[in-house]
């Protein structure tokens, strides 16, 4: 033989290979006897036919190549495509015999609807992956498959603006009607019970205002623990920055003298107005401090004053000719936090270089321009103008202003 009809029958061999598994029963033509029952129906093979591989080699378009080349309603545009796409109308009649052939896969045969004896039994409930192991019972599983699920109807919602104030109308008549303290449990707590009840009211005093919480690693200014100080209430957090950093110095007053005079001359006055008689208070750098987590976004903290709701004026008030604004009516009045901000001490460098950096603060109260007044009044109107969001136009109007802080504060170096 030579080496071409060699490789040719080499070939052959592995292309057309067509090994047959172990017969599961002897050959009939040996008496060995056998018992009746080892022989079952053709699908007790179907597992071993499905475990062989078929040691065929098939092409990419298994053997049944389509050109694409035939149709050009594929290739050209505006093209005759009734080849591919024939009409719905003129379809060939379809054989009785083949309608079996439309029908549901899962749909059990007519033998089953018939009654027949050979009829499968109910299969077990169905369930879940990963759930824990119980014994269903077949009577269940049997009533579970026979109750069809109901759809529920969709309900038509009404969303149109008088809807919408009425359902607000609705909410609250639910939470205020036939209200009681004692109906009130706590969550977690059960020896918990409640004593008074606050509305929960936006603090339109301080709103325009924008507040940060700062988080001290040790305690500033100095002093122990138990020591108390009344410098911290009233201190200064300047933003610095130099070349390559950015952090906050950090003034506290002298002594304590001139930080009880400071505050209470802030308040012996209504806020953004200015005492008549005044003197500026001198703050002293510390340290700097260097910010180590900052929070942008603090939904779960926020300043929270409970009012309740006292008379307009004193009689003390009355006597010594103090004017005092009407007192708000009872509430828990609360105000966001902007930004929440863990500082922790700056290690001291000699060799870099400030941009602007001040020994003293003089402090002292100064009148509002009038920028300032139209940015408060602009942040006010989120809380006092009814149709705020309407006349912005858009609802995510919170964050997008910058205010100060309202003191009046005026900072000049030393």
């Amino acid at each position: 033989m030579s080496k071409k009809s060699s490789k040719l029958d080499l070939l052959v061999r592995v292309r057309y290979s067509n090994p047959l598994p172990a017969p599961p029963c002897p050959p009939k033509l040996l008496d060995i006897p056998t018992n009746p029952m080892r022989y079952a129906r053709p699908e007790f093979i179907n597992a071993l036919a499905s475990d062989t591989p078929l040691p065929m080699i098939v092409d990419a378009e298994c053997g049944m190549p389509l050109d694409l080349g035939k149709w050009e309603s594929l290739w050209e545009e505006d093209a005759d495509d009734s080849a591919l796409n024939p009409d719905p109308h003129n379809l060939p009649i379809l054989d009785p015999k083949d309608a079996f052939l439309l029908g549901d896969i899962s749909a059990p045969s007519s033998s089953y609807l018939n009654g027949s004896s050979n009829a499968p039994t109910a299969p077990l409930g169905h369930v879940p992956w990963l759930r824990k192991t119980e014994y269903i019972s077949r009577g269940g599983a049997q009533q579970s498959s026979v109750q069809e699920p109901k759809l529920a109807q969709a309900t038509i919602i009404d969303v149109s603006r008088n809807a919408q104030l009425r359902d607000i109308e609705a909410s609250f008549a639910a939470s205020n009607d036939n209200f009681s303290l004692a109906d009130l449990k706590h969550p977690n707590k059960p020896g918990v019970t409640a004593v008074e009840s606050y509305e929960i009211l936006p603090d339109a005093d301080i709103w325009s205002n924008q507040y940060d919480l700062f988080r001290f690693s040790e305690r500033p200014g100095e002093r122990p623990l138990d020591v108390e100080d009344p410098r911290l209430d009233c201190a200064i957090l300047r933003p610095m920055k130099t070349e390559h950093d950015s952090f906050l110095a950090f003034y506290l007053t002298q002594d304590d003298e001139s930080a009880l005079k400071f505050k209470e001359s802030r308040f012996s006055v209504p806020p953004y107005d200015v005492p008549e008689d005044q003197e500026e208070t001198i703050f002293h750098f510390v340290r700097d401090y260097e910010t180590v987590k900052v929070e942008q976004e603090v939904p779960n903290e926020f300043l929270l004053v409970l009012d309740d709701g006292e008379p307009p004026e004193s009689l003390d008030d009355l006597t010594n000719g103090v004017e005092r604004r009407s007192r708000r009516q009872k509430g828990a009045y609360y105000k966001n936090i902007e930004r929440k901000m863990v500082l922790k001490k700056k290690r001291a460098n000699a060799y870099e270089q400030y941009e602007d950096k001040w020994e003293i603060i003089r402090v002292t109260h100064s009148e509002m321009s009038k920028e300032e007044e139209d940015e408060r009044e602009e942040a006010l109107a989120e809380v006092a103008d009814p149709t705020y969001l309407i006349a912005r136009g858009d609802a995510d109007a919170e964050g997008d202003l910058e205010v100060d802080d309202g003191t009046g504060l005026n900072f000049a170096t030393a």
